[in-house]
């Protein structure tokens, strides 16, 4: 096979898309105004696909903590923390984030997905065995083909799909590292963290929790999922970013295991990756120390959620399995989801757009992240959109290419079907 071969499929793929008349992988946002709205093509636009949860990106604390530190240290540590990158600030935060999570230690890498692929890479080797929910994200599936290991996917959210296949791993899944998320982030459905927690007691086994959209989100204290379970005992690595609630760059891993302080010297995305800038840093710790103070932060967000859910749900829109502040509107087919997605733009409305195969069993869907900082009159005008196009979600095989989604659109803001 040739070099580029290999990028033929890939390549037919992009055809295909370009043969509906958008492109929804080169959205520009043209001017950022707020953590809720920015500019694209010229309109004002509501932004619902940013996982920007507690709507920290704009805070005055945050910005006044990244300002100060980008004039005191500069913009960028220039080197790895095993070399020149680590500053005050960087191991500060890991103390924070140890103290946060109520763990005896902390490590901070450059983005969450270099703290699954630095954490997984490292805890296992050939010889290990990882088990993986099914809808785990690609960072975690990559930090386990870098191990070695061998990755056995277990069915989504089926702890006894899990039970099942470590018993069949008979000794050896006393040292299976098994791998979950807290919340899913195509759906927004939480993963029951209690009765993973009781298959790992019964079987064995380590249990690592990826609570990416969860920090902040989940948890009488907002440390996620396994503290809103119960089950933080459990659960003996917690993975994390900090893109999500703290509206920043960054990951994490916290852990009461002796040997986290060892995976350090043996990781290689953190040993040959330079360190997050001193500027993130300090703004990360500034919205960390937010999340802390401010739990109306966390209230607001799942009044939000709630109110797009239902609001969604009473128009009839096919949703994940529960309210969260990810809202996922599922659709029959690629063509529709394009439409749709493409119509909210149109609307001043960005969301994400999720077609296979990045999405669970091949389902296309549009994908809504609330914020703490959404106004209830933006929720309000969220689902106003989405009725407006109801029209194409009604319609099986609707291809929306060229004056066929002007057509729909027309169509569908004048209220016809």
């Amino acid at each position: 096979m040739a070099l580029f071969d290999k990028f033929s499929r890939l390549a037919a793929a992009r055809r295909d898309l370009a043969g509906y008349g958008v492109n929804p992988f080169g959205v520009e946002v043209e001017r950022v105004l707020s953590a809720t709205e920015g500019e694209i093509a010229g309109r004002r636009t509501i932004l619902a696909g940013t996982n920007n949860y507690l709507g920290l990106s704009f805070d005055p604390e945050c910005i006044a903590a990244a300002r100060a530190a980008l004039l005191a240290e500069g913009t960028g540590t220039t080197g790895s923390r095993m070399a020149n990158g680590t500053f005050t600030g960087h191991l500060a935060l890991e103390r924070e984030l140890a103290e946060f999570y109520r763990r005896r230690a902390a490590i901070v890498f450059s983005t969450g997905y270099l703290a699954n692929l630095g954490i997984l890479s490292s805890l296992t080797a050939p010889g290990d065995v990882l088990l993986v929910d099914a809808d785990c994200h690609a960072s975690i599936y990559d930090g386990g083909r870098m191990s070695g290991a061998q990755v056995i996917r277990f069915r989504h959210n089926q702890p006894e799909d899990l039970r099942k296949r470590l018993l069949r791993l008979g000794e050896r899944a006393a040292d299976a590292v098994i791998v979950v998320e807290g919340l899913y982030s195509m759906l927004g459905d939480r993963a029951p963290l209690a009765a993973l927690a009781e298959v790992k007691r019964e079987c064995g086994g380590y249990l690592v929790v990826d609570e990416a959209h969860s920090l902040g989100v989940a948890g009488e204290h907002g440390r996620g999922v396994a503290e809103e379970a119960g089950v933080e005992a459990d659960v003996d690595f917690v993975i994390g970013t900090f893109s999500k609630s703290l509206g920043a760059t960054g990951g994490f891993c916290v852990s009461d295991r002796p040997e986290l302080d060892v995976i350090r010297y043996a990781s290689r995305p953190y040993i040959f990756t330079a360190s997050p800038s001193p500027s993130v840093v300090a703004s990360t710790r500034a919205a960390l120390g937010i999340l802390r103070r401010r739990p109306e932060l966390r209230r607001r967000l799942w009044d939000n959620a709630g109110r797009l859910y239902h609001g969604l749900e009473a128009l009839g829109f096919r949703l994940g399995p529960e309210p969260s502040p990810v809202v996922a509107v599922l659709l029959e087919t690629k063509a529709q989801a394009l439409a749709f997605w493409a119509g909210l733009i149109e609307r001043g409305v960005y969301v994400n757009l999720m077609i296979p195969p990045a999405t669970p069993n091949g389902t296309s869907l549009v994908r809504c992240s609330v914020s703490a900082a959404h106004e209830p009159e933006q929720i309000d005008a969220l689902c106003a959109a989405f009725a407006e196009l109801r029209g194409i979600a009604a319609t099986p095989g609707h291809r929306a290419c060229g004056a066929d989604l002007a057509v729909a659109s027309a169509k569908t803001s004048r209220g016809g079907g």
